[in-house]
Formats: structure tokens, C-alpha cells, sequence
């Protein structure tokens, strides 16, 4: 008998069909013998339904605490209406908010943290034979104020439950079938991955795949929570992620592809190579609360640089408004900015133990005469930021180059 978390999010629960189709799932869990607590998002749209009339009642700008203690009723509807299927098919069940599951956070509004999870309720419950269903998305802080996690937060919520009960297992359900080499939308080939590492994970979330949310990941790893993303209604084994292992070390050097479409460049010119120039110009970019990605500063020539670097494309007026007044302030030449950008990258621990895998990158990308504006690394990752017309054909070049949409070979 095993403890399994199970997490389903919006469009799994997305009408009263797909919640009996949910409850039909668990059961069988449960007549196998295995304890399963259940996290349930809101109905897919409730969120954003709820935060246009938060909007409205506000004039487009909601109380922080007001609006969190609004858009978490949304994971209560579903919450109680699983409850009530899985009682209606014999299956004793139980309903919580993270209120009254005590999901401690700390008390950041919309996008609060999770501190510690009280398990004893649920433990009783479980013990009494009950499936437990839990709000996901949600929590508490000290002074007892209703706070959400942010976008993607009942993944989060999933993984810290399952974490704090030591749980076998946590799954994640969603609209596909597992994690795949790269988006299936883009290279047909692509292959769903058996298993992959928390770290090649982590990497690929932060790059652009949007299968989970990048909280999640870092929490399961952090506690080692084996974790697998399954289809909500389609059978199949999914994709584990876990830690490293001797095994994950035999398969490919790459295990994916990842892009992200929605980055934007900026370059100041001819600033004066003066110690300090970097926090002169990022400085008042991250006070205006803007997230800097990739940077590239040139060599130094007549004592002047020039200093590129991206951000996401809707921070992209706000940080070139910044940019410009910097530029002023320092006696930089000039300016200039692109939004016709996009980033793809390729992740895979195998890295560690293999040369030559940036030139065979750029080799890929040379043969489809794809020009690298920029270039960034770590142990396990290369990025690269080119033309955004050239995104998709630099995606399959690169896959075919690493042979990813090869058939599987036995034992991977």
C-alpha cells in the first residue's frame, strides 16, 4: 500500500463530467489500497473570472489581501464538489481548505510561500480510510489572512503535502501525457521522456516549458519527492522525475529542447568602462522590479562598452524608459532594444560528462544559417537568443542534431 498525492488542475476538473471522470480515477487508486490525498485547482476560467470582477469592483487595481481572500474560493467549489462525487461512488472523502489543513505561509499576498504544512488532520483522516481533497493554490499566514501561491500554485501545494507526509509518490495530472523532448506542437517527433532529473526539470521550467511550475520542481527536489506528470484521462506511465542516478547517466546527453518566445533585448552603447558600470545600469532596472535574464558586455575599446542584456517581452517598454534615463545619467552614446527575439535552449546532465556539445549546437544552428546573437551556459544547459522567425527551424535542427526524435532505444 502505498501514500499517493494527486494533483489535477483547472482544465481536469474543468466541468461536473471531468470531476465524476476524476473521481472514477481516484477510486481506483483507492480500491488498490493506496492512501491518496487529492489537490484540485479551480474550474479552468474561475480564476480569471474572479479577478475581472476583483478588477471591476476596483477600478483595475484590487486590495492584495482583499483579492487573494476572493480568488481562493474558487479551489473551495471544487474542492467540495470531488468530495461529493467520490461519496456518491462509496469512497469516504473529505474536503479542506488550506485554512483548515493549515498550510502556513509566509504573508505575501498573490504570491505567498509556504512555511509548514500541519499534517495531522490528514494523517487522521487517511488512518479513518478517507481520501482527502485539498485546496490547492492557497494557504494561511500567521495572522490567520487567506493567501494564494501565485500562478501554478496548486502544483506547489501538491509537492508540499506530499513532501510533509513523506508521501511515495506525487502526481501531477494534467492535459498531457508526461514530459517530452521538446513541444510536440513545434517537432512532431518529439518524444515523451520515461524519466527525467529535478535538475534537468528545473531547468527546462525556467527555460520555457510550462508542464509544471518552477516552485514545484525546486520543492521537490529540495524534500526528494519523486514526481510524476500523467494525462488526467488517458492511461500511461508518464514521466518520473527524480534525482540523479547511475541510470539517467546512460541516456542521451540532451534530454530536451526548451524556447521561450516572449523575451525582448536591450543594448546601451558606448558606455564608459568604469568599475561599477554594471550595477549603474542594472541597478535601477532591478529597482524598477524587472527580471534580467541573459547578459553579454563587449570587450572594452576606447575605453567604452557596449552591455546587452533581455528581459521579458511585456517588461520591455518599462525597462528601455529605465535604460534611457541611465544612459543620460552615465554618458552612454546610444540606445536600442528588439522585441523580434527568442531564446532556445538545450538541457541535459549528460553535459557534465561529454565535450563538443556547444559546437555541435552551433554547428546545427550554422547549417540553417541561424545567426547567435547571444550566448549563455551552466553545467547542464545552453541558451542561445536568435531572430524569433528563425525559433521553430532552430528547434528541430537542434533536435535532429541530438538525435532526440530517434526511436527509443531499449532500456531508455
Amino acid at each position: 500500500m502505498a501514500l499517493i498525492v494527486q494533483k489535477f488542475g483547472g482544465t481536469s476538473v474543468g466541468t461536473i463530467e471531468r470531476i465524476q471522470q476524476v473521481a472514477d480515477k481516484v477510486k481506483k487508486f483507492r480500491e488498490n489500497g493506496d492512501d491518496i490525498v487529492v489537490v484540485v485547482s479551480a474550474m479552468s476560467g474561475e480564476t480569471n473570472r474572479l479577478i475581472d470582477l476583483a478588477k471591476q469592483a476596483s477600478d483595475g487595481n484590487p486590495e492584495p489581501r482583499e483579492l487573494d481572500m476572493m480568488v481562493s474560493t474558487g479551489e473551495q467549489v471544487t474542492i467540495a464538489l470531488l468530495a461529493m462525487a467520490l461519496i456518491n461512488r462509496g469512497v469516504p472523502a473529505v474536503s479542506y481548505t488550506g485554512n483548515q489543513v493549515r498550510i502556513l505561509t509566509d504573508s505575501a499576498f498573490n504570491k505567498a510561500r509556504i512555511l509548514q504544512i500541519d499534517d495531522e488532520k490528514i494523517r487522521a483522516d487517511l488512518s479513518a480510510g478517507r481520501v482527502v481533497v485539498v485546496a490547492g493554490f492557497q494557504g494561511v499566514d500567521e495572522q490567520g489572512n487567506i493567501t494564494t501561491l501565485g500562478r501554478g500554485g496548486s502544483d506547489t501545494t501538491g509537492v508540499a503535502l506530499a513532501a510533509a507526509l513523506k508521501a511515495d509518490e506525487c502526481q501531477i495530472y494534467t492535459d498531457v501525457d508526461g514530459v517530452y523532448t521538446t513541444d510536440p506542437r513545434v517537432v512532431a517527433q518529439a518524444r515523451r521522456l520515461e524519466k527525467i532529473t529535478f535538475e534537468e526539470m528545473l531547468e527546462m521550467a525556467s527555460l520555457g516549458s510550462k508542464v509544471l511550475q518552477i516552485r514545484s520542481v525546486e520543492f521537490a527536489g529540495k524534500y526528494n519527492v519523486p514526481l510524476r506528470v500523467l494525462h488526467s484521462f488517458q492511461e500511461g506511465p508518464g514521466t518520473l522525475i527524480t534525482l540523479d542516478d547511475e541510470e539517467s547517466m546512460e541516456q542521451p546527453i540532451i534530454s530536451g529542447i526548451a524556447f521561450n518566445r516572449d523575451e525582448a533585448k536591450l543594448t546601451i552603447r558606448g558606455v564608459p568602462d568604469t568599475p561599477g558600470v554594471a550595477f549603474k545600469i542594472l541597478g535601477p532596472v532591478s529597482g524598477a522590479n524587472i527580471e534580467v535574464d541573459m547578459i553579454v558586455q563587449n570587450v572594452s575599446h576606447d575605453n567604452t562598452t557596449d552591455f546587452t542584456f533581455t528581459v521579458h517581452r511585456n517588461d520591455y517598454q518599462k525597462a528601455l524608459d529605465v535604460l534611457k534615463q541611465t544612459a543620460e545619467a552615465i554618458g552612454a552614446r546610444e540606445v536600442s532594444g528588439d522585441t523580434n527575439i527568442a531564446k532556445v535552449s538545450i538541457v541535459g546532465v549528460g553535459m557534465r560528462s561529454h565535450a563538443g556539445v556547444a559546437s555541435r549546437m552551433f554547428e546545427a544552428l550554422a547549417k540553417e544559417n541561424i545567426n547567435i546573437q547571444m550566448i549563455s551556459t551552466s553545467e547542464i544547459k545552453i541558451s542561445v537568443v536568435i531572430e524569433e522567425k528563425y525559433l521553430e527551424l532552430a528547434v528541430r535542427a537542434l533536435h535532429t542534431a541530438f538525435e532526440l526524435d530517434a526511436p527509443a532505444r531499449q532500456g531508455e
